[in-house]
């Protein structure tokens, strides 16, 4: 919205300062800058409101230290996550982008699923929740929506660039407008990003050869349900101590912002030698909030927690991650980058597999690790929750450098 009003103040009457807001690096520090502010401003308010509704953890006995002084602690704090993302967007971001108003979406989809778990744990007293049957169908729900809207929308392309209009622009033309001065053409595309190879780029009309390209719209959005579903559960089974989900999803976050920027401008993109796609770099505003969301919840959601996000915060920032590696066309990174995430899957996966198949043969079920998720066996060990938690963000950082890495190495 004020991107829209210093717009027409600078065009309508040349006000001064007004033109900063065309530039996408002012509106994205400005949109973290409000999140941060937001977060820290209101997150107290919201902790005392949220205690005097009594909206505490009900925390089980899974005989982990210090596990049990949680109890009572506020959750759903994922609330003010949600609300430090969207108001900077809706403030500073083009909404008439589609990458915009898909993580819009995503975002209060996700924090709505998240939002009715939270409230039958809390308010109806059933530990279990929502049905995990609806959970999925919510996810399904928008990985269909997702999926449909970036295969068959007409605003989202690939920008093929004419390299020989390319090379003859002068260095300085690069701080213009090149669309202007360059010859290129749209084209719809259906391919994404492969790490660590040379042509690096797959087409998912070739994943399966025997299908017709008019059916390829099918395996793309059922990949897009897939990963949606796998990423926002991730990040639910990550949240399981102070700070944790919150980090590793900031330091995720900050890296899609990275690759984001790079794809939607002509330069870099042109030489990284990755795909040039236009009016992606809007997404960078969005990135930058969620950014600042994560790491203003840290003030209050670090060891020890004032207040935890609840699966109102935990399924919304996996859903948007998965969402935005999509819109940057790097989800075969999602390994990679999301690696905690990965790891907490399938920690839990191995564990309970395990158990069952030598209950079967053996009569009696054992474990691979102490507990799981991951993160409790750590806890098992006694090693103290607010180092597990650091080095997991070191872990994150790494896989962060890891990723960008890929975009010279192949």
């Amino acid at each position: 919205m004020l991107y829209y009003l210093f717009t027409y103040l600078d065009k309508n009457f040349d006000l001064m300062g007004a033109g900063v807001f065309q530039y996408i690096s002012f509106r994205a520090g400005m949109a973290a800058f409000l999140s941060l502010l937001i977060t820290i401003t209101f997150g107290e308010r919201l902790i005392n409101y949220l205690r005097k509704k009594q909206v505490g953890e009900d925390i089980r006995d899974l005989g982990l230290e210090g596990q049990m002084k949680k109890k009572g602690t506020p959750t759903m704090g994922g609330l003010i996550i949600i609300a430090a993302i969207l108001i900077p967007t809706l403030l500073l971001a083009k909404l008439d982008n589609v990458y915009v108003i898909l993580l819009i979406i995503a975002t209060c989809w996700l924090g709505l699923i998240g939002f009715l778990d939270d409230y039958i744990k809390v308010f109806k007293k059933n530990k279990e929740g929502l049905a995990g049957k609806f959970k999925i169908v919510g996810q399904v729900g928008l990985g269909l929506i997702v999926g449909l809207t970036l295969y068959f929308n007409d605003s989202v392309v690939v920008r093929e660039v004419s390299p020989a209009s390319l090379a003859s622009l002068e260095i300085e033309d690069f701080q213009q407008d090149l669309e202007t001065k360059v010859q290129y053409k749209d084209a719809k595309s259906t391919k994404t990003t492969v790490p660590f190879v040379k042509n690096n780029e797959l087409d998912y009309n070739r994943i399966v050869p025997f299908v017709s390209e008019e059916y390829t719209w099918v395996i793309y959005v059922l990949v897009v349900v897939l990963i949606i579903t796998a990423v926002s559960n991730g990040a639910n089974i990550t949240d399981g101590i102070d700070g944790l989900a919150a980090g590793t999803s900031g330091i995720i976050g900050l890296t899609l912002a990275i690759l984001a920027y790079l794809s939607g401008r002509i330069d870099f993109s042109n030489y990284l030698n990755i795909m040039y796609i236009p009016n992606l770099g809007e997404l960078v505003i969005f990135c930058t909030a969620f950014v600042g969301a994560c790491l203003g919840f840290l003030w209050y959601n670090a060891y020890p927690a004032q207040v935890f996000m609840g699966d109102t915060g935990s399924l919304t920032l996996g859903g948007i991650i998965a969402v935005i590696a999509f819109a940057v066309r790097k989800e075969l990174l999602i390994p990679i980058l999301c690696g905690i995430f990965l790891i907490e899957n399938l920690s839990v996966i191995i564990q309970v597999s395990y158990f069952k198949y030598t209950k079967k043969k053996y009569g009696e079920g054992r474990r691979i690790f102490l507990m799981s998720p991951l993160h409790h066996h750590y806890q098992k060990k006694n090693i103290p929750e607010a180092k597990i938690v650091t080095r997991f963000w070191i872990v994150g950082i790494l896989l962060a450098i890891i990723t960008l890495a890929t975009l010279k190495l192949r």
